[in-house]
Order: C-alpha cells, then sequence, then structure tokens
C-alpha cells in the first residue's frame, strides 16, 4: 500500500522521522502488506537549518517531491500547495495522505486529499487554542473536519473533536471517522533522539561556557513579530531577566526581519543562527527553563521536565498549564518578567504521562496499515 506523507515545517520533518522509522520496522517484521511511503516538501521552510539539515540528522528518506513553494502570503503559499499536491496525488494514487500539526502544508495536504476522495490522516488531531485569529487554529480545524483518521496526542484533544462531532455517529458521513488518542508523536522522538543526539561544536562550546545557567528562548510567531509593541515588550523583558541569568535565543529568519523592520534588538541576549533538531535538543537539555511562543517547545519543554513561560494568552497544551508546569505570560513585559521570578517557586517533582507512553509512531502506523485491511 502507499502512503503519501506531506511534510514543509521544521516540525513536521521531526514527527515524520518518527513515523517514517516505524514503517521501516512494520515492513521488516511482515506485520502484514509492505508501505511504501512516498514523502513530498512543500518547501515551506527554505532555510538550510530549518530543512535540509533535518533530512540528514533525522535519517528521514528523501522526499520524492520537493514543491520549492515558501515566501509568499498565506493564502498564495496554501493555493499553490494544493495545486501542486494534487498533481502529486493523481500521479501517484496514494491509498491515504499523512498530515501533520497546522501548517499551510498540512491544510493544502488535507484539502487535496479530501477533493480527490483520498482518505486523510491527521497527526496532532484534535487540539485547540479557541483563537481564531491564529492562522494555526483554522488549519487544523479544517483538516480535522475532512480527515478520516485522526491521531490525537491527548485525552483533551480527543473530547475537543467529540464537541465538534467529529468521531462520533454523523447523519454527514457514511461512517464516522477513527478518532484515536494515540499519544504525542514528539514525545516518541524526544525518547529516541535523546538518546543519539550530540551537539555541534558551536553548541558544544556554548552551553560548556553557560554550565546550564541559561533559558533557552525561541520567538516567532506573527502575532509577536509582526507588532512592534510586543517585541519591544519581549526585548525589554528579556534584557532584564538576562542580567541575572542569561537568555540564549536561536534567532528565527522571521524574527531577524522584524527585529531590523522595528528598529530593535535584543540586548544582553546571547544571539544564535537557527540551529538543528540535535543541538536543540542538547540546548534543551541543559538549560534552566524555556521561554517561547512555539507550541512544540512548549510540550518539549515537558518531556525534558523544564519550567516554560510562553509568550502567548493561549496554549493547545493546556494540561502543561493547569498542573503549574508551564505559565502563560504573553507579551507583557511586567508578566513576563513576574513569571520567571515565579520559576524557582514552581520547580516539580512529578511529571505525569499526559502524552503517552513514547509509542504513537508505532500504533499509527498499525492503523494505517488497517485501511485496506
Amino acid at each position: 500500500m502507499k502512503i503519501m506523507t506531506i511534510v514543509g515545517a521544521r516540525p513536521q520533518f521531526v514527527k515524520a522521522a518518527v513515523v517514517s522509522r516505524e514503517i521501516e520496522s512494520f515492513n521488516a517484521r511482515g506485520d502484514g502488506e509492505k508501505i511504501h511511503e512516498i514523502i513530498v516538501h512543500t518547501g515551506q521552510h527554505y532555510d538550510e537549518n530549518m530543512s535540509g539539515i533535518f533530512f540528514r540528522e533525522m535519517r528521514i528518506p528523501v522526499p520524492g517531491y520537493n514543491l520549492g513553494i515558501s515566501d509568499c502570503t498565506h493564502g498564495e503559499m496554501t493555493g499553490r500547495m494544493l495545486q501542486e499536491i494534487e498533481k502529486v496525488i493523481m500521479a501517484s494514487v496514494p491509498d491515504a495522505v499523512l498530515v501533520y500539526g497546522d501548517t499551510n502544508s498540512t491544510l493544502a495536504g488535507a484539502l487535496a486529499a479530501a477533493k480527490l476522495h483520498v482518505p486523510v490522516a491527521h497527526v496532532e488531531a484534535g487540539l485547540r487554542c479557541f483563537n481564531m485569529a491564529v492562522p494555526e487554529e483554522i488549519n487544523r480545524i479544517l483538516t480535522d473536519h475532512v480527515a478520516g483518521l485522526l491521531f490525537c496526542p491527548t485525552e483533551t484533544a480527543v473530547c475537543n473533536l467529540q464537541r465538534e462531532g467529529i468521531g462520533i455517529n454523523s447523519k454527514v458521513r457514511p461512517a464516522p471517522p477513527l478518532v484515536l488518542n494515540a499519544g504525542d508523536i514528539m514525545y516518541d522522538a524526544a525518547l529516541y533522539y535523546r538518546q543519539i543526539a550530540g551537539p555541534s561544536g558551536r553548541i558544544r562550546s556554548l552551553i560548556e561556557a553557560m554550565n546550564g545557567n541559561y533559558y533557552l528562548a525561541t520567538i516567532h510567531r506573527p502575532e509577536n513579530t509582526d507588532s512592534h509593541d510586543r517585541l519591544r515588550n519581549i526585548a525589554e523583558a528579556f534584557e532584564l531577566i538576562s542580567r541575572n541569568t542569561p537568555i540564549v535565543l536561536p534567532l528565527h529568519p522571521r524574527t531577524k526581519k522584524a527585529l531590523s523592520e522595528h528598529g530593535l534588538q535584543f540586548r544582553g541576549v546571547t544571539l544564535t543562527a537557527p540551529v538543528g533538531y540535535f543541538d536543540m535538543i542538547m540546548l534543551l537539555d541543559s538549560c534552566k527553563a524555556v521561554i517561547t511562543d512555539s507550541g512544540g517547545l512548549q510540550k518539549e519543554a515537558y518531556f525534558f521536565r523544564k519550567q516554560c513561560i510562553t509568550l502567548r494568552r493561549e496554549t493547545e497544551w493546556v494540561e502543561t498549564v493547569e498542573h503549574g508546569f508551564n505559565t502563560l505570560a504573553g507579551a507583557d513585559k511586567e508578566a513576563v518578567i513576574e513569571a520567571e521570578k515565579g520559576l524557582s517557586r514552581t520547580a516539580q517533582d512529578s511529571w505525569p504521562a499526559f502524552y503517552g507512553e513514547g509509542d504513537a509512531g508505532a500504533r499509527i502506523v498499525r492503523a494505517l496499515a488497517d485501511i485496506r485491511g
């Protein structure tokens, strides 16, 4: 059977690596009909440090197609991807199309497959931040409503889908879609790659110089980078925090461009170029805590038992907030500073298994293998 995997952005490469490895294991065991995976890279992330390096480090199979679509508006990007993915699906005739997360690549792949009556499988289904101003929220909702297999990372995500009528008896579809709490695919990745990851020389030197006494930060969301006031508030908060505890910030291309356009800079912060996944794992494993607007890094902070301050007012990973592992500070200068002061008061001894047991990839592949069964 054929499975077409659509990837285009950094987190999707990491998730796809887990499933690709499980497909190889499934085929080697001979548990059923062999699965042939066709990988389509939309090109959404085009920087070498945020795209090509992942295929090498993660040992992901070379994409069969690279559409090279990037650096344009949301509408244009999604439309061009939809057009090109449709052509690839028609030429390849897969048994299912597998999409990850909530990017434009996710939505384009799901729509192209659904319109061609090819089953859509969505990894990280059911996540909601309940803010329709967030582009990813639109992408994930629409993808979930055309998917036939929905692999949720948490029970909360399953409940979100049920509230929207997904996974229960429906008069609209001939049969309700399959909704499975598979656990979080990124937890699989963290467990596996932590064992084999090694930092580059540049990051190793940085970690050794910091000796574990630093916060790891990332900023990339348009809601923060496109707003002069929000970005200024974050920069000012970082400057004050870094007087006591250094901040290491791998600088996303969007953020670098925004700083220049807004005439701002991060004073007192240790800036680096974007880093590969292995370097990020090492930075995360060695830091004191995390400050980020990234959905994925919030969760990875939890995997590595690090407290997190989130530079947003909402999150998809509500479990981390409800149980005191994550603080939503937004881009308010005083709120960020106050959250940092509270880090030492919120040390945790217990880290419950909110995100499964590290076998999400295997569960997803077993479900995919049953499509034609």
